[in-house]
């Protein structure tokens, strides 16, 4: 009801809150997609990274800020870059290299193991720095570029929204696929856990003597032993999630950059860069 009553109010009063009638524009509707979409990438992997670091690789608070900061370095670094080619080269084709990169910098997180450190994430992170720099900008002028003064200000307005509301779906997105998926996977990993298979066999039996010298007494070796095998199946089953929630970022980042295709060339706003911040 709220958001029925939203939509009634913002297409019937005079100077609504949120102007929904910028929507028949198709840049513009396109452009809060792809600031949706951005909004996704950018706030769910600064949740999903973190995260990872410091529930499956057990790093402090500084460790997994030295392994994280490379994103932003190297968005930093990419400006220049970005503000040359800007005058050179077709916006639209600048907003599709970035959607693709940020797309290709999520699949380069896929293979990821318990392994990972910053040196194994210092590459897809680097992709993702220089992806952001090329895909933000570029939406904002193809966005509200095209409309004229008198909804720019109110536009500008839904055109953010769209982002923080993609980082906070986002969010709640990646959440429940680490959930769901890690509990889908570590039930698929524990079918193939029984007396048939040699491998965890051989490794209880190696953990469980272990402990028996630890402790002095067999039992306890062996609850050890299962102990240390549901934490190290937890473990995978948890780092094939955190693959998955990547992969469907990448796809959505798919999509989109073959959207902006229907995107029409605008020439750079007078105002619509103050606006938007």
């Amino acid at each position: 009801m709220a958001g029925v009553g939203f939509v009634w109010r913002s297409l019937t009063f005079a100077n609504p809150v949120v102007d929904l009638t910028a929507l028949k524009s198709r840049n513009f509707a396109l452009g809060c997609f792809f600031s949706f979409i951005t909004g996704v990438g950018i706030f769910a992997t600064i949740y999903l990274t973190p995260l990872f670091l410091g529930r499956v690789r057990g790093f402090s608070a500084l460790q997994i800020g030295a392994a994280v900061f490379t994103t932003g370095v190297f968005q930093i670094l990419a400006i220049p870059f970005y503000a040359f080619c800007a005058k050179r080269i077709d916006l639209r084709w600048l907003l599709m290299f970035g959607l693709g990169l940020f797309g290709l910098s999520m699949w380069a997180f896929t293979p990821i193991t318990h392994d990972w450190s910053w040196r194994e994430l210092l590459f897809p992170q680097a992709l993702r720095g220089v992806a952001q720099q090329f895909a933000v900008p570029p939406t904002v002028t193809l966005t509200l570029g095209g409309l004229p003064p008198t909804k720019l200000k109110l536009a500008s307005g839904l055109f953010n929204l769209m982002r923080n509301l993609g980082g906070a779906i986002g969010i709640a997105a990646c959440g429940t696929i680490l959930n769901d998926r890690t509990n889908l996977h570590f039930l698929c990993l524990a079918e193939h856990l029984n007396a048939t298979n040699a491998a965890m066999v051989e490794r209880l039996r190696a953990v469980a003597a272990r402990g028996d010298l630890v402790f002095g007494n067999p039992a306890q070796g062996q609850a050890g032993a299962l102990k240390d095998l549901w934490s190290l199946t937890y473990r995978e089953a948890q780092v094939m999630a955190y693959a998955d929630a990547f992969t469907l970022i990448g796809l959505c980042f798919a999509v989109a950059t073959a959207m902006v295709l229907l995107m029409r060339r605008v020439g750079p706003p007078k105002s619509a860069r103050a606006e938007a911040h």
